[in-house]
C-alpha cells in the first residue's frame, strides 16, 4: 500500500466503516471496468455518507465510477483513469409512496423488481421493460436512460422521472424537479442527468410517476415476407386510431432467438386495457395484417419475457440504431446487409413506432465494427439518425467511437456542463461524449 493510500483508505473507512471499503486486490480487480481495477471499492449505506466520500475524492482528485447493478458498464469510452468505484447497491429504500398520487421517491440502489414488488399490490406499476430489467437498479436505469418496448406508449425514464436528489462531483447534495406530477417551470434538472452515465453528479433518490397497471392485455405477432412490407404495416397502424403500448419489429434472426418461428420479418403488437377496447383495436390490427399478406398469431405474455432475453445475449454487440419512422424497414434491412458484411448475422429489434432499432450480433475485430458502423452513419445521417455502441469489449470502444459525431456547438454546451458540475473530471472521466 502506498504512502498516499493510507490516509485516504483511514478516511473512507471512517466515513463509512471498515467492512464497507474493500481495498483487497483480488476483489478490486473483479470489479474492473474494461481493464481498469479500481484502488478502492465503497459501498455508502446514505446520501450523507456518498456526499462524504465524494467531497473526499473531490480533495484528493480520485477518479470515481458510480456502479449500481453493474448491468451497463460497457456503454461508452472506456474510463480515463480509475481509483474508487462507488457501489450504491446499500441505497436500496423506498423513501416515500404516494399511491393517490402515482408517484414513488426511491433511492438509486433500489432494484425494478423491488418497485415492481410495491407498487403491485396497488394494481400500479413503473413502465420500464428494457432486457433484464428486474435486476436491475432505478440509478442505472436512469444514468444510461434505458428503456425497452413499453416505451412506445408510455415514453422513457426522461417522460417518467419528476425529481432527483443527486450528489455533486465536490460532495455538495443537490435537489432538482418536484415530488407531484404537475410543478413550477424552470430548469429541468432531472432530464439532465438522464443518460448522463454519473458523469454530472451520482444520483441518490428518483422520484417517479407511476401508472396504473392495464386490466386488459393482448398480443398478436404479424410475420411478413420482408421487411419492407412489415413497414407498410407499421405505417398504416401509426395512421389509425390504434393505441398499442408496444410495437416491436423482428427481423428472422430475432424471431428465432425469441422461439417464436421463422420469418423474414414480423412485427409484434400488444394493446392493453379495458378488455372491450382491446378486442375492438385487435380486430383492426388483423385486418391491417390480413390485407398487408400477413400471418397474424395471437401470443402470451411470456413472449415478452423472450423477447427481453433475446435482445440481451450475453457477450453479443449491441448497436442503438435511430431513424425515421417512415424508414424502419429500410434501415434494418441495410443494417442486416451490413453486418452479414462483417460475418455474423444481426438479431434486429426495435420500437417500430419510434424508428428505435436495436442490432445485436457476435463480436467480431474492431475493424470489422468500424466498417460497419461508419456504413450504417452514413446511411442514417441524412436524417438525423445516429448508431451509438451500447455494448461492446473495450477494444471495440477504443478503436470506434461509440457515440458518434456530435454537433459542434451541442458538444460545446456539453462540455461546459461538465466544467460547471465536475472541473476536476472526478466523475466517470473520460466515458461520456467527446470523452467528456
Amino acid at each position: 500500500m502506498s504512502v498516499l493510500a493510507r490516509p485516504i483508505g483511514g478516511a473512507l473507512a471512517a466515513i463509512v466503516g471498515q467492512e464497507a471499503v474493500v481495498d483487497d486486490r483480488a476483489a478490486c480487480a473483479s470489479a474492473a471496468v474494461d481493464g481498469l481495477a479500481p484502488r478502492w471499492i465503497v459501498r455508502p449505506a446514505s446520501l450523507d455518507e456518498v456526499s462524504r466520500v465524494l467531497a473526499l475524492a473531490w480533495d484528493a482528485e480520485l477518479a470515481v465510477v458510480p456502479r449500481g447493478g453493474g448491468h451497463a458498464l460497457e456503454l461508452g469510452h472506456p474510463p480515463s483513469r480509475l481509483d474508487l468505484v462507488l457501489d450504491l447497491r446499500r441505497l436500496d429504500h423506498v423513501v416515500e409512496y404516494n399511491p393517490d398520487d402515482l408517484t414513488v421517491t426511491v433511492e438509486a440502489g433500489a432494484t425494478m423488481e423491488a418497485l415492481t414488488a410495491r407498487v403491485g399490490a396497488r394494481r400500479q406499476l413503473l413502465p420500464l421493460d428494457p432486457g433484464g430489467v428486474e435486476r436491475r437498479t432505478l440509478g442505472g436505469l436512469a444514468a444510461t436512460n434505458a428503456s425497452g418496448p413499453l416505451r412506445a406508449r408510455y415514453g422513457t425514464l426522461r417522460d417518467l422521472l419528476l425529481g432527483v436528489r443527486f450528489v455533486q462531483a465536490d460532495g455538495v447534495v443537490t435537489w432538482g424537479g418536484a415530488k407531484v406530477v404537475k410543478s413550477v417551470s424552470g430548469y429541468d434538472v432531472p432530464k439532465l442527468m438522464v443518460g448522463a452515465l454519473g458523469t454530472l453528479g451520482v444520483l441518490g433518490e428518483l422520484t417517479l410517476r407511476l401508472h396504473p397497471a392495464p386490466p386488459f392485455e393482448a398480443t398478436w405477432l404479424a410475420a411478413f415476407k420482408d421487411l419492407a412490407a412489415a413497414q407498410a404495416f407499421i405505417a398504416r397502424l401509426v395512421d389509425s386510431t390504434v393505441q398499442p403500448n408496444r410495437v416491436e419489429l423482428l427481423n428472422r434472426a430475432a424471431l428465432g432467438a425469441c422461439g417464436a418461428g421463422d420469418a423474414p420479418a414480423a412485427v409484434a403488437v400488444s394493446i392493453a386495457t379495458a378488455e372491450e377496447a382491446v378486442r375492438a383495436q385487435g380486430q383492426m390490427v388483423s385486418r391491417f395484417a390480413r390485407e398487408a399478406g400477413a400471418t397474424l398469431l395471437p401470443l402470451d405474455a411470456s413472449f415478452w419475457t423472450a423477447y427481453g432475453r433475446a435482445t440481451t445475449p450475453e457477450g453479443a454487440i449491441a448497436l442503438a440504431v435511430g431513424t425515421l419512422v417512415t424508414l424502419v424497414g429500410e434501415t434494418a434491412a441495410e443494417t442486416e446487409r451490413a453486418v452479414a458484411a462483417a460475418g455474423p448475422a444481426a438479431a434486429i429489434t426495435g420500437s417500430a413506432t419510434l424508428g428505435s432499432l436495436r442490432a445485436t450480433f457476435p463480436t467480431v475485430e474492431p475493424r470489422a465494427v468500424r466498417a460497419l458502423v461508419e456504413r450504417l452513419r452514413a446511411l442514417v445521417a441524412p436524417v438525423g439518425g445516429s448508431v451509438i455502441i451500447q455494448r461492446a469489449p473495450a477494444a471495440v470502444r477504443a478503436a470506434v467511437d461509440p457515440w458518434g459525431p456530435l454537433e459542434p456547438d451541442a458538444f460545446a454546451l456539453m462540455r461546459g456542463l461538465k466544467d460547471e458540475f465536475d472541473a476536476k473530471r472526478v466523475l466517470n472521466p473520460g466515458r461520456f461524449v467527446g470523452g467528456l
